[in-house]
């Protein structure tokens, strides 16, 4: 950037703003568009980050033309985006041939780590871990997985598996539709012909509305089961999702994340009031737009900090960076390009909304290849209550500390949610 003189910097944004998880993409867009602009303000007048949206449309193939348009067309040196592990795997090729830097907001599967990427949401030892971890603590750990056949399945399956046959338990089924497939009445009857004691639930979009309706409809009228008697797992649920699922079926199911609207943080509480003075009351920031909004302003700031949209030096300074996030403090750590982040559980309820029963006490440092995993250390520690749907709340007790590192920071004891 030239010194004494305002500068536009372009920052590609890259969701599929249509398709079948149009929803949670549209509050990806919302949270870098929010984050640009306090980015901007702080930038004061100097410089201006401009957002360049293109949208793939759902299409795995756009992605990589998308990307290579946002660099030549715009002259982007850094995009926000991609959802699933499918499309960021389609422009990691880019990415690194070109040295631009990805800025990736979902929360993923692991086993991945490239200079060119920022990967902002959660690594598998921040949501996958301490999910696996409840159900050994909590539940007879025999579980029946549904997902949609792309990586963020397959992976999160395999990790799930490994810690639940390692802590005595088993898988009893595994069941993949494609993406995008709505027909799941076949998986539904298998569960309740089974009995499992929880499902762990990766389907995407639609996939998973559908599954939830149908599987509320299914116990609803089974004799002898009650609602919450096979609770859903999962690492992606989020509240904009809760909206579109509808009531009843979007009640009583368990997920982890690092990130949900109910996080009582006076930083949280202000991001929730900006986000819906910018874009609405009815909406309903997500995990995903809060990951979102912490990548454009930890770009935006690094950009600030070292005087240059250079990708090499914006690395540096991000890395020299911590930002009071909505969810807690958030840093990245230079080893992996992934971020310090709070793992958490937390129960739908009613009025589209997550009730948080355990957190860990501190940031856990990332670890995408599992490689400082620990797996004999205790986990969450919760006592479901046997209530009628509604009701269902999962209370702490006796909680204990997430383990998921050997050195750095990571949580040495957890916080007790009343």
């Amino acid at each position: 950037m030239r010194s004494g003189a305002k500068e536009t910097v372009p920052v590609g944004i890259l969701y599929s703003l249509t398709g079948t998880y149009g929803l949670v993409s549209w509050e990806m867009l919302n949270g870098a568009l929010l984050g640009l602009d306090e980015c901007n303000a702080l930038l004061n007048g100097r410089t201006e980050l401009r957002p360049v949206i293109l949208d793939p449309g759902g299409r795995l193939s756009a992605y990589a033309s998308h990307c290579e348009s946002l660099m030549r067309d715009y002259g982007c040196r850094h995009i926000i985006g991609c959802y699933t592990s499918a499309a960021r795997k389609q422009v990691l090729p880019i990415l690194e041939r070109t040295n631009t830097l990805l800025w990736h907001s979902a929360r993923y599967e692991g086993f991945e780590a490239s200079e060119n990427v920022m990967y902002i949401g959660a690594a598998p030892n921040q949501h996958i871990v301490p999910l696996a971890r409840y159900v050994l603590e909590n539940l007879p750990p025999e579980i029946y997985c549904v997902g949609s056949n792309y990586i963020w399945t397959w992976e999160t399956n395999r990790v799930l598996r490994d810690l639940v046959i390692g802590g005595g338990g088993r898988i009893v089924a595994q069941r993949l539709v494609p993406l995008g497939e709505t027909d799941v009445a076949h998986i539904v009857r298998e569960i309740l012909e089974r009995r499992p004691a929880a499902v762990f639930n990766t389907l995407v979009g639609e996939s998973s509305y559908q599954f939830l309706r149908a599987f509320w409809r299914a116990v609803s009228v089974e004799p002898g089961l009650r609602a919450g008697d096979i609770p859903i797992l999962s690492c992606s649920l989020c509240e904009p999702e809760l909206h579109l699922i509808g009531e009843p079926a979007s009640i009583g199911h368990i997920t982890s994340a690092v990130y949900f609207q109910s996080i009582d943080r006076a930083e949280n509480h202000s991001f929730l009031s900006r986000y819906r003075a910018r874009f609405g009351a009815h909406t309903s920031p997500s995990v995903d737009a809060e990951a979102a909004y912490i990548c454009a302003m930890l770009l935006g700031r690094a950009i600030e900090s070292s005087g240059t949209d250079a990708v090499d030096e914006v690395r540096r300074a991000a890395f020299a960076d911590s930002f009071e996030a909505p969810q807690g403090p958030v840093w990245l750590d230079p080893e992996t390009n992934h971020a310090f982040l709070t793992p958490r559980l937390a129960t739908s309820r009613r009025g589209f909304g997550f009730d948080i029963f355990w957190e860990a006490s501190q940031p856990i440092k990332p670890d995408p290849y599992l490689a400082w995993l620990d797996e004999t250390s205790p986990g969450p520690t919760a006592v479901a209550q046997s209530q009628p749907l509604g009701d269902i709340r999962v209370k702490a007790a006796d909680l204990q500390s997430v383990k998921g590192t050997r050195h750095g920071a990571s949580s040495t004891g957890a916080k007790r949610i009343h």
